[in-house]
């Protein structure tokens, strides 16, 4: 079974891939000529996710699937929650009161800034949510010239906690920083094989595969 993943970060397109294995065929944007920067304006992880579905879906007449994660920390109210992958950014914006300075994704950077506002803060608890938003395109007529989209929302969550230094080389993004509960090592210590197991995505995509199965059936 072929569907469409809206990404074409290499970090995500290979989790997915190990996680949902042999049984889908897992094609990216660069797959079926989709280059653009597709906007995501949402104020939540449910509007994103669906917002880049959905630009693919109404362009490419495909059934995708497009996922949002924010790290949500608890001493921060929630942040840096839908603003995780630019959080460095925002807060530059924010310090120049302008809107001249491009939007980055900036792991680094990221990951200084949140251990800079946590500083000694004992409250350390944290969690990883993902959401996926995937349109199945259904045949309503036998030919297939007409047909209707239909939306279902995957959640995937991880508790964990923010360490005061980074740790581990492999992973992406805030791994280095996070260790998820019962274990004494952070994600990117862990590597790709726990991590895939355990992680907030892989309890996305479970969900996910697990509705791709019936509908193959």
């Amino acid at each position: 079974m072929k569907i469409v993943f809206a990404t074409n970060n290499e970090h995500k397109l290979s989790e997915i891939r190990a996680i949902l294995g042999d049984a889908f065929e897992v094609v990216s944007l660069a797959d079926i000529g989709c280059h653009e920067d597709i906007p995501e304006t949402g104020q939540t992880l449910e509007e994103n996710a669906l917002m880049k579905a959905e630009y693919i879906y109404n362009k490419y007449h495909l059934s995708c699937f497009a996922d949002d994660t924010g790290l949500e920390v608890e001493a921060l109210n929630g942040a840096p929650g839908v603003y995780s992958a630019r959080y460095a950014s925002m807060e530059d914006l924010s310090n120049q009161n302008t809107q001249s300075s491009p939007i980055s994704h900036d792991s680094e950077a990221n990951m200084a800034r949140l251990l800079r506002e946590l500083a000694n803060n004992n409250n350390r608890k944290a969690r990883f949510r993902t959401v996926i938003a995937l349109i199945e395109k259904k045949d309503v007529c036998p030919c297939g010239c007409t047909s209707i989209k239909v939306v279902h929302k995957f959640e995937g969550i991880v508790n964990g906690e923010i360490t005061r230094e980074k740790s581990g080389a492999e992973g992406f993004g805030y791994d280095p920083i996070f260790r998820p509960d019962g274990y004494d090592k952070t994600f990117a210590e862990l590597g790709a094989d726990i991590k895939n197991q355990i992680s907030h995505r892989a309890r996305a995509v479970a969900k996910l595969a697990e509705f791709l199965e019936k509908v193959k059936k």
